[in-house]
Parts: C-alpha cells; structure tokens; sequence
C-alpha cells in the first residue's frame, strides 16, 4: 500500500513543451467511492496498464497500483463509468520534483493542469510554485480526474 501526495494547479504561462517527455494516457473509472481506476498509460519507450485503488484525502490518500495486461484492460474498459479521460502528460523538472502537466481532449479538451507529488506532507506544505504555475486548485476537488470523468469540465472552465 502507498500513500499519494500531491498538489494541482492550473497553468498562467504554458511552457515550451516540445523539450519535455509526453506519455498518453488512457484512464477510465470502474467506481468513484472509492476510486477503482483503470489506465493505459504510453510513452516512446513504454506501455503499462494498471488497475488503481485512490482512497479518501485531498493532499495524501493512499494509493495502490496493480499490473494488469492489455486483455484485461479492454475487458475492465467496457464496463466503465462516466467518460473515458484521454491526455497527454509532460514530464517537465521543477527543482527536484517533476511537475505532471496534463493536457486533455476529448470531451475534456482545452483543459490544463498539473500535479506535483511529494514524499512528504511536510515538503507539500513548503513547497513554493514557479511563478508559470496558476492557481493551486487542489482543496476544491474540481480537477481530480474521477471527477472529471464523472461531471466533466469543472464549472471554473479554463
């Protein structure tokens, strides 16, 4: 079992993301409460599917991720719930963490944000955004991805 800890934000001044490694991501939910999520996730180098258990918490809940193969992924898929989230994901440094920045399509397209994780909760509470980082949105609950698959674009459209 892992705990997760991390914070969203929204993007004020989108950076050059030619120079940064992408993933795509496929990622659909089989439960909302609490989270069983399933995900395709892609790069030039590899190809992973997992099924994701999130529980409760805002800035740190645990998370548990399990292998599954490509069969079992398309068998989980067509039982889903809410809308399948497709984006692509860039891994772009930031001191010595890694900020995921996450641009959506789909039903979800023109959507930005990004999601920074911590070892510790204490490190989450210090840490202090890069000036292109926006709005910190993670108390709101508006942009987790089970949200978005269950309601869609959050009210505070981008």
């Amino acid at each position: 079992m892992g705990v997760e800890i991390e914070r969203k934000f929204l993007v004020r001044d989108m950076p050059d993301l030619s120079k940064y490694p992408v993933r795509l991501i496929e990622q659909a939910y089989l439960n909302y409460s609490p989270a069983i999520r399933i995900r395709h996730d892609q790069s030039d180098t590899a190809e992973k599917y997992e099924l994701t258990y999130k529980g409760s918490g805002i800035y740190a809940h645990q998370e548990d991720n399990l292998p599954i193969d490509a069969a079992t992924y398309q068998h989980l898929l067509e039982k889903h719930d809410g809308s399948i989230i497709r984006k692509k994901r860039y891994m772009i440094p930031v001191g010595k963490y890694t900020a995921e920045l996450d641009v959506f399509e789909g039903d979800l397209s023109g959507l930005v944000f990004l999601e920074v994780e911590f070892p510790t909760e204490e490190e989450e509470r210090r840490f202090i955004a890069p000036s292109w980082f926006g709005e910190d949105v993670t108390s709101t609950g508006l942009y987790s991805n089970a949200r978005l698959a269950k309601s869609g674009l959050p009210y505070k459209n981008v």
